[in-house]
């Protein structure tokens, strides 16, 4: 298994809790948000000897602890509970070693991430265009090929912009993406190069302490040797090598955020008294803006940590995984925000309570890295035809499972889960039989019903794993939330379709216990109110 012992993580993420109180204080953090500012001096003082933060996620062979996913997931996750922004800045480090961990030469490695381990070296990942975004095949920057008297390949020239780029302003290296004759291709491009012109940052709705900058590009030299990997046209795969790990770590900065938001409304409502009594008394306040965000924000944490894991044991291919990660945790992270500054009432809006900074920032987890709709189309059709190879025994297998956990665990919602998994695998078959495949609304609705199923499935194994009372409770309760979504959208997709009379759509809503997965809310409201006790204490 890849990564520190949990000993050795849990001294690091106490590092980055440690930066509250002396680099990252409340007063600083408001400032950076009000004044956009980027605290360059802030982020690499994380980087200097004293606290090296960055050693983490480089190999021990070039001077670093040799962190795994999880690791990295936890550091990533706390750094964001303090300021999404400053998480970001301490993300792009990472990202943009990303190309060299996966793709470069060992002199590479030791020369770059090298600069990197000694502390002094802040490095962007420079690939978003402004006609590209997430489509990385339309690429227009350029990197020519300069050659000596003997044929041979020297250099490059490149010419082009990028845009968004994080850190992009302030960085020592960018890890570039270029087109070359070859095809897509990574380059080292240190910030003196001539020609390299860094852009005023962008002013933006959220992580004003993060700074994002468009890049330029004319007639800029970069020797043969600073092509990562030393072969050409081989880009496009060293990006999707990582993106299963890259849209994780994202995941777990929007689970940061979220969990910062209600580390803020939790205290808040047992200060708080409202009618002779505390808001955390009160269900309008903890069953409709709290506890379901606990809840998520729970089952994403299974879902992250479980795909940590098996990013640990040297699993490859898991891009897909990565994509129910971000969409499923952004998109939760971005309602418990909002849902906490419901919660704070008219001080959720007041700047000094900075809920309303949290999500202003968190929505950017949303978009960067592949918005929810790349994730969505991604799950989709990856899922829909891993369901096709296997003739529906990927989803077949998951119910078996969790039915047999229903078995043995009691109650932990297993099978709810179990029952949900099933009908979701006869909706893919109906979507196929009627070519529905072609319909984005209809994959992007499927794909929802997939991120809810495999989230709920880690978060029962979770609760079975000698769980706590909480995480039963917890588990039980989203078991519901799956058995709602599969069942609404299920018939969006049956019934919305207009391609099945009456008659067949209430044979498909037999086919699915359809009828039980709507009733799958029995003893919800007693769960809400035991989730409630507990989170409250």
């Amino acid at each position: 298994m890849k990564g520190l012992d949990t000993e050795s993580r849990e001294m690091v993420v106490d590092t980055v809790r440690q930066l509250r109180k002396r680099l990252l204080t409340k007063e600083k953090i408001l400032e950076y948000d009000r004044d956009e500012i980027f605290p360059e001096d802030v982020i690499r003082k994380m980087l200097d000897p004293e606290i090296g933060l960055q050693l983490l996620f480089i190999p021990e062979a070039y001077g670093g602890l040799g962190g795994g996913a999880q690791d990295c997931g936890a550091v990533t996750r706390e750094m964001a509970r303090i300021c999404l922004g400053v998480g970001t800045a301490f993300f792009a480090i990472q990202l943009g070693a990303d190309p060299l961990l996966v793709g470069g030469t060992e002199e590479q490695k030791a020369k770059w991430l090298g600069k990197i381990a000694e502390g002094n070296t802040l490095v962007a990942y420079a690939v978003t265009e402004a006609g590209a975004g997430s489509n990385l095949s339309s690429l227009k920057t350029k990197a020519e090929p300069i050659t000596n008297d003997a044929g041979e390949v020297t250099a490059y020239k490149i010419n082009g912009t990028k845009q968004f780029i994080s850190t992009g302003g302030y960085a020592d290296y960018i890890t570039l993406l270029a087109n070359t004759p070859e095809g897509p291709t990574f380059f080292v491009v240190e910030k003196e190069a001539e020609g390299f012109v860094r852009g005023k940052g962008e002013e933006k709705h959220g992580i004003r302490a993060s700074n994002t900058s468009p890049l330029s590009f004319t007639d800029v030299i970069v020797p043969v040797e600073n092509l990562i990997g030393g072969v050409p046209g081989v880009g496009m795969k060293q990006a999707n090598q990582v993106f299963g790990y890259t849209r994780l770590m994202v995941a777990s900065l929007a689970l940061g955020a979220g969990l910062g938001a209600l580390d803020i409304a939790i205290p808040y409502a047992k200060e708080r008294i409202q009618f002779g009594t505390p808001l955390s008394e009160k269900q309008g306040y903890t069953h409709k803006l709290i506890v379901p965000g606990v809840v998520k924000m729970t089952a994403a944490e299974a879902y992250i940590e479980e795909i940590g894991i098996r990013l640990d044991s040297s699993e490859e291919d898991l891009q897909v995984e990565g994509s129910i990660g971000k969409l499923f945790t952004t998109e939760t992270a971005n309602k418990t925000a909002d849902d906490c500054i419901q919660a704070l009432g008219g001080y959720g809006y007041i700047s000094e309570y900075e809920v309303e900074k949290i999500k202003r920032d968190v929505k950017i987890t949303c978009i960067y890295e592949g918005t929810s709709e790349i994730q969505q189309s991604i799950i989709s059709t990856f899922r829909w035809k891993k369901s096709r190879k296997t003739k529906g025994a990927y989803y077949g297998d998951i119910a078996a499972e969790l039915a047999a956990l229903s078995n043995e665990q009691g109650d932990i919602g297993a099978d709810t889960y179990s029952l949900a998994t099933t009908a979701l695998n006869e909706t893919i078959n109906f979507l196929h039989d009627n070519r529905l495949t072609k319909q984005q609304y209809a994959m992007f609705t499927m794909a929802d019903m997939m991120t809810y199923v495999e989230v709920g499935a880690a978060m029962a194994r979770k609760a079975a794993k000698g769980g706590s009372e909480k995480k039963r409770v917890i588990s039980r309760i989203f078991a519901n939330d799956v058995a709602q979504m599969v069942a609404a959208n299920s018939m969006k997709i049956v019934a919305g379709s207009d391609v099945a009379g009456q008659d067949a759509i209430n044979a498909f809503m037999d086919k699915i216990s359809y009828q039980k997965l709507v009733c799958s809310a029995k003893g919800l409201m007693k769960d809400m109110d035991r989730a409630a006790e507990i989170i409250f204490e």
